[in-house]
């Protein structure tokens, strides 16, 4: 059994094409005022010619090279993905492939915009286990995929790009810089979010996830705090999954986090990415050295499922 894992290296990509919201106000009817009031959007990524898992494969390459660590040195790739057209091979063994990964455990991931705290906690298990030493633990979507363009509700919302880690064990006497993690779902209610069908598009009943997410979160949020043995006032940063500014808002306020607390809204920029949304937005705060190294950083994913997952992990 190994002590844990820490996260050593992150890495993202986006798509080049963006779509501004006066984009879609010339195909649906909508507006900029009201979509940022709303969701907090104000622009998104799409891809046109990139599959998830070259937007995989993109993000991974960027987290490897910035690890220390070869493809030789992988022995575990872990995909969260909700919109891959392609099921078999897996998005996992596409990217273990791309990059020269011999012989890896490789499986995807399938808990919508939960799926990153779902596939870092697989990886952060096997490592504990003694199964895997270094892992690579990735979010993509291309949600564009699944997105009917002339419903107002939900083509304001969505958009593509992948997030990747590289997941190490700890030295032994050092501390895990992956906490244990806090998962669940209600099943009951996961026809609200769906994806269904040979030719499916998203349906969402909006307001009902909206009500669950702004009322039955911040508990779990704050278990997994709990779990890793740090109070929410602690906290260097917040970075959850990036449904929609105000399901933000309300949960860092149910938190009690303070001013000082970074909090993440890559959405603004994004849009909602799913399971890539939070490695995207973590990612990006990594690169900017908006957290310090080691700070302790609280991820928790929610959504598709109705599933959420989170967990505090240490900076890297």
């Amino acid at each position: 059994m190994n002590a844990g894992s820490r996260i050593v290296a992150m890495g993202h990509y986006q798509p080049s094409r963006v779509i501004t919201n006066d984009d879609l106000a010339k195909i649906v009817e909508t507006n900029d005022a009201w979509i940022r009031d709303r969701v907090g959007i104000a622009e998104r990524r799409v891809a046109d010619a990139e599959s998830v898992a070259d937007m995989a494969t993109f993000a991974a390459e960027k987290a490897l090279a910035g690890s220390g660590l070869t493809s030789a040195d992988i022995d575990m790739v872990v995909v969260a993905t909700c919109s891959s057209i392609d099921r078999c091979p897996n998005v996992a063994s596409r990217v273990a492939a791309r990059l020269g990964i011999i012989a890896p455990a490789a499986m995807d991931v399938n808990t919508a915009c939960s799926g990153f705290s779902y596939a870092l906690a697989t990886a952060d298990h096997a490592i504990r286990a003694g199964a895997s030493r270094n892992a690579i633990v990735i979010g993509a979507e291309k949600l564009s995929d699944v997105t009917d363009w002339t419903d107002r509700t939900t083509a304001v919302l969505f958009g593509d790009g992948a997030g990747a880690a590289v997941v190490s064990a700890v030295p032994e006497g050092e501390t895990a810089g992956v906490g244990p993690v806090l998962w669940g779902s209600a099943p009951e209610k996961g026809d609200v979010l769906r994806i269904e069908g040979w030719q499916p598009y998203i349906q969402q009943e909006g307001q009902s996830v909206f009500r669950w997410a702004t009322t039955a979160l911040a508990p779990f949020a704050l278990q997994a705090c709990e779990r890793a043995g740090v109070r929410p006032d602690e906290l260097a940063a917040f970075v959850p999954h990036q449904a929609n500014t105000r399901i933000i808002d309300g949960i860092v306020k149910r938190l009690g986090l303070g001013p000082d607390v970074v909090v993440a809204k890559d959405l603004i920029e994004s849009g909602n990415t799913s399971a890539a949304s939070v490695p995207l937005a973590l990612s990006k705060l990594v690169e900017r050295r908006e957290v310090p190294s080691g700070a302790p950083v609280l991820l928790f994913g929610f959504g598709g499922g109705l599933t959420y997952a989170g967990q505090v992990i240490r900076c890297p």
